[in-house]
């Protein structure tokens, strides 16, 4: 069990959290929600002790370990990579060191003898035998192939250094299993693997992650950070969500309707307090309005944007063909090549690959940012369209206020239109003052979402929108995918936000495609098709 008691923390003013009373523990997994800059990160180090609070205190139960997801990359560099994940269980990765060293003097003597046996023994107790056949399993398991479970660290890439890093903080069976935002770098073949494996995991886990679909399968509890404080929810995301959709819509229900009752008997009493014949009466009033009390909830630090994709005009039938196109990567590694398909109104294409440069290349093509290598693509006379790019830094090289940069995009140049758009997403007072080149990863995505939202286009493109955006903006640009009556061309690594926006799916692979008119659930649950897939990998 980890017990965390009357911990409080602030920086400055500004209270993160404050008196926060709770107890995780059994074979549970917590999902830890909140607004980005609620803390729910650094939560997460008070648990780990990488940081105090300014008051309370976290205890783990005697005899128990923790394990965490290091976040520092570049930390076990010198170390081969099997190492680094038996380093996940330093106890007994200390006992292994001290064996071999025990067992590599030239001078072993008899007292090393009876040494050695005793920590044999240990090793024994702890499942030393297996340690590193069961550090493997997990190297393979998250895509890391054998032939490099030798090789340093250093010569790794970032993406497969943050899978070492999880199978370390996996490794060992810990009793606590602090994981922060795990599935980032991890293909959906990946993160199914993780889910499975914490699912048949049996012991405490606390995990922040944007992946909806990843806290829905693992979560059996929510801990959500907001009004200052972390409180404890049974059922997963969706469940919390839904939950709290209802509450606020109940509690706004309760409050217009005291606000209606208040101002009718004001209305009354301001009619009437002046006449006599009337003054018992609004007198009476005048008490029972001051037994109406409107529900004086906190703000609470979760804001939703107001992400509406209008269409400036409707489409025609005639939306997109695109015949026979073909492109190379840089270092000469076919992408795709004759790829051809026909967009219907309506369409909502989720383009998924098993390599990410081909899903941009095609994604650039149409939009005019890239010349194909072969091949063509024709929009109807009716189409208009808006793009969100994956690489996007061009856009915010420029010392502009918010104002300035969004108005170079917008026929219409009044301040307060502009500003407009700006304040739906979330840009507000002097905010929208700051200039465009010291904008946040978060920042940036939801400028280019205001930015396509004044194009009104009637057909979008999106390039992993929900990349840098928190939970709120994700289930926002979600909820205004499914309502938008426009096409849609998109890919995304959120399996939810594919799952319930997209109608059609289109894979591409180096020498050839799929295209089913199916939603994503149903493409990977669907034998034929993945044996479809299958053939064209090969």
């Amino acid at each position: 069990m980890l017990t965390v008691s009357n911990v409080s923390l602030q920086f400055g003013k500004r209270v993160l959290f404050e008196d926060v009373n709770l107890k995780f523990h059994g074979d549970s997994c917590y999902g830890m929600i909140g607004a980005n800059g609620a803390g729910k990160s650094t939560f997460l180090k008070i648990l780990s002790g990488e940081i105090s609070p300014n008051s309370g205190q976290v205890s783990l139960e005697p005899g128990k370990r923790m394990a965490v997801l290091k976040q520092d990359h570049t930390a076990y560099n010198d170390s081969q990579v099997l190492d680094t994940v038996l380093m996940g269980y330093q106890e007994l990765y200390d006992l292994m060191k001290e064996k071999d060293a025990l067992y590599a003097k030239p001078d072993f003597s008899e007292e090393d003898g009876i040494k050695a046996s005793e920590l044999e023994d240990k090793f024994a107790e702890m499942d030393g035998w297996n340690a590193e056949s069961d550090a493997a399993a997990l190297l393979s398991g998250l895509g890391i192939a054998e032939s490099l479970h030798y090789s340093k660290m250093s010569e790794l890439e970032g993406s497969q250094k943050v899978r070492v890093l999880l199978a370390q903080a996996l490794f060992g069976n810990p009793d606590v299993l602090i994981l922060d935002e795990p599935t980032n770098d991890l293909d959906l073949k990946t993160i199914a693997w993780l889910e499975d494996f914490l699912l048949n995991f049996r012991n405490t886990v606390i995990v922040v992650s944007h992946d909806r679909h990843f806290l829905d399968t693992v979560c059996t509890n929510i801990a959500d950070i907001d009004f200052k404080k972390i409180s404890l929810y049974s059922g997963n995301y969706s469940f919390w969500y839904e939950s709290s959709q209802l509450a606020a819509r109940q509690r706004a229900a309760a409050n217009k309707k005291a606000e209606d009752k208040r101002k009718e008997l004001q209305e009354f009493i301001q009619r009437f307090s002046a006449n006599a014949s009337k003054s018992r009466q609004a007198t009476s009033r005048k008490k029972l309005l001051d037994k109406i009390n409107l529900e004086n909830m906190p703000a609470s630090s979760r804001r939703y944007p107001a992400i509406i994709f209008n269409q400036g005009r409707e489409a025609g039938d005639q939306i997109l063909e695109v015949e026979g196109l073909s492109a190379f990567a840089e270092d000469g590694t076919q992408l795709f090549k004759d790829l051809s398909f026909k967009v219907n109104r309506g369409d909502k294409i989720a383009v998924i690959s098993d390599n990410s440069l081909a899903i941009t290349a095609l994604f650039d093509i149409i939009n005019g940012d890239r010349k194909a290598e072969s091949g063509s693509f024709n929009f109807g006379q009716t189409i208009t369209t808006a793009y969100l790019p994956t690489e996007h830094q061009e856009f915010f090289d420029t010392n502009d206020n918010l104002i300035d940069w969004l108005r170079q995009y917008s026929e219409n140049k009044d301040e307060v239109y502009v500003r407009g758009f700006l304040g739906k997403m979330l840009f507000t007072g002097e905010e929208v003052l700051k200039s465009a080149k010291v904008l946040s990863g978060g920042e940036k995505m939801r400028c280019l979402m205001s930015r396509m939202m004044l194009s009104e286009a009637n057909f979008l493109t999106f390039d992993e929108p929900t990349n840098h955006l928190d939970l709120e903006s994700i289930q926002a640009l979600n909820n205004s995918l499914q309502e938008y009556k426009g096409t849609i061309l998109f890919t995304s690594h959120d399996h939810t936000f594919t799952q319930t926006v997209a109608n059609r799916i289109i894979e591409i692979f180096p020498n050839g495609h799929l295209d089913k008119l199916v939603e994503y659930d149903d493409y990977i649950a669907d034998a034929k098709i993945q044996a479809q897939r299958e053939a064209l990998k090969a």
